[in-house]
C-alpha cells in the first residue's frame, strides 16, 4: 500500500485540549446574537406543540445533507420512498435499495434511536457515540469498517481531489484517553454551553475516533449536546446545511486549530454557523407550521370527516407512504382511510407516485410538504 502523502498535512494537538484561553471579548457579541437566534428557533418550536411530527421530514433532509458532505449521494424523495416500502411491510425494501441511500436512511434512524436513549437518562458518553455509529453503518459498504469499534489504526483526513492528507487525528493508542477528556470536558466543565458545543465538535473531528463515518456522528452530535444542554427543547435543529456551504473554510478552520491553536476563531466560525442555520430552520419550521394550520382546514373541508386531524396529522409525519400504511397505522378504521386516501388524491392534496401493482398498494406524496423540506437543503 503507497505511502499517502503527509506533506501539507497537519497533526493533531497533543496536551491542547481544552483550550487554555479564548479570546472572550470578540464572542461576546456572537454569543448573544446566537443565543437569541437559538431562543426564537425554540420558541418557534414551542408553539407548533406537536414538533415530533411536524418536523420529521427534516430529520431525513438533514441525513442527505450530511451524507452527502462524506459523498454518499442520495435525495430527500429516495430515502422517503424507501423508508415507506420498510414501514408498509416489504422485508426487501432495504436489501434492494440503493445502498447509499439506505446509508443515508440509517442517519435518521439512529439518531431517533439516541434522542430515545437520552429521553430515558442516558448521558452523552462513549457508549451512546457507539451506540450511534454501530446503527449508522449497520449496512452497506460501512458494515465492513467496524460499525460501533474505535479504531485500531492510524487513519487521516484527506483531499480526494488532490490525493493529499489534509490532518492526521489523534493516534489509536491515545484515542482512549481523548474521548474520556472529550466526554469529561462536555458534561462537567463549566464554560457556556454554546462555547463547549462549539468545542466539543471540533475536538470530536479532531480525535476522529472511528474508520469511517466520524463527520456524521460529528454533526448529529451537535443537535444532541444543544438538547442535552436545554438550550433547544427537542432535538431538531439541523446545521449541516451551513457547513455543507461553507465546507472549505469549516475544514480549514477545523485544521486552524491544531495547527497554530486558532480556537477562538473556530468558536467565531461555529457561533455564526449556528446563527444562520437557526434562522434559516425557524423560517422552515414557520412555513411548516403555517402549511399544518391551513392543511387542518382543507383536510376538514375536503373530507368533512371526524377522521381529518389524524389525516392531517399522519401524511405530516409521513409525507410518502404505501396505502396500507395509513389504512392500518392512521389511527383510522380500515374502510374510512382508503376512502379518505381517495378523497385526498381527487382534491390534488396527494400525489400517487407508485400505481397499485398485486398486492403491492399505491404509493403517495404529499407535496405541499415536500416543497418546503427540499428548500431547506
Amino acid at each position: 500500500m503507497a505511502q499517502p502523502d503527509l506533506s501539507n498535512a497537519v497533526g493533531y494537538h497533543y496536551g491542547e485540549f481544552p483550550p487554555k484561553s479564548l479570546d472572550y471579548e470578540r464572542l461576546v457579541d456572537p454569543l448573544v446574537r446566537t443565543a437569541g437566534s437559538l431562543a426564537r428557533y425554540d420558541q418557534t418550536l414551542e408553539a407548533m406543540h406537536n414538533s415530533e411530527i411536524l418536523l420529521a421530514p427534516l430529520r431525513q433532509q438533514e441525513a442527505v445533507v450530511s451524507s452527502r458532505m462524506e459523498g454518499t449521494i442520495s435525495t430527500l424523495d429516495e430515502i422517503l420512498q424507501i423508508e415507506a416500502d420498510a414501514q408498509s411491510g416489504d422485508d426487501d425494501a432495504l436489501q434492494s435499495a440503493r445502498t447509499e441511500a439506505v446509508e443515508t436512511l440509517l442517519y435518521a434512524r439512529a439518531m431517533q434511536r439516541i434522542q430515545r436513549e437520552m429521553e430515558h437518562g442516558r448521558s452523552i458518553s462513549n457508549w451512546l457515540v457507539r451506540t450511534a455509529h454501530q446503527m449508522l453503518l449497520s449496512f452497506g459498504r460501512g458494515a465492513r469498517k467496524g460499525p460501533g469499534a474505535y479504531k485500531t489504526e492510524q487513519n487521516y483526513i484527506v483531499d480526494k481531489r488532490r490525493k493529499s492528507v489534509l490532518f492526521i487525528p489523534v493516534s489509536p493508542e491515545q484515542l482512549a484517553s481523548g474521548m474520556d477528556q472529550l466526554f469529561e470536558f462536555s458534561n462537567s466543565n463549566p464554560m457556556t454551553p454554546l462555547l463547549k458545543t462549539a468545542i466539543s465538535h471540533v475536538e470530536f473531528e479532531a480525535l476522529h475516533p472511528f474508520m469511517d463515518g466520524n463527520g456524521r456522528v460529528g454533526r448529529m452530535l451537535i443537535t444532541l449536546m444543544l438538547w442535552d444542554y436545554k438550550l433547544i427543547k427537542a432535538p431538531h435543529f439541523y446545521v449541516s446545511a451551513f457547513f455543507e456551504d461553507t465546507r472549505d473554510e469549516y475544514i480549514d478552520l477545523m485544521r486552524a486549530v491544531s495547527q497554530s491553536g486558532d480556537w477562538t476563531e473556530w468558536c467565531l466560525f461555529f457561533l455564526d454557523g449556528l446563527n444562520t442555520q437557526a434562522e434559516r430552520n425557524i423560517k422552515t419550521a414557520s412555513r411548516i407550521f403555517a402549511l399544518y394550520e391551513d392543511m387542518k382546514e382543507r383536510f376538514r373541508d375536503e373530507l368533512n370527516s371526524q377522521w381529518s386531524i389524524n389525516a392531517v396529522d399522519f401524511v405530516f409525519a409521513n409525507p410518502v407512504f404505501r396505502n396500507n400504511q395509513f389504512t392500518g397505522k392512521a389511527g383510522i378504521p380500515s374502510q374510512t382511510a382508503s376512502i379518505i386516501s381517495r378523497k385526498l388524491q381527487e382534491a390534488g392534496l396527494l400525489t400517487q407516485i407508485v400505481p397499485s401493482s398485486g398486492r403491492r398498494p399505491a404509493m403517495y406524496s404529499f407535496e405541499p410538504l415536500l416543497e418546503i423540506v427540499r428548500d431547506a437543503d
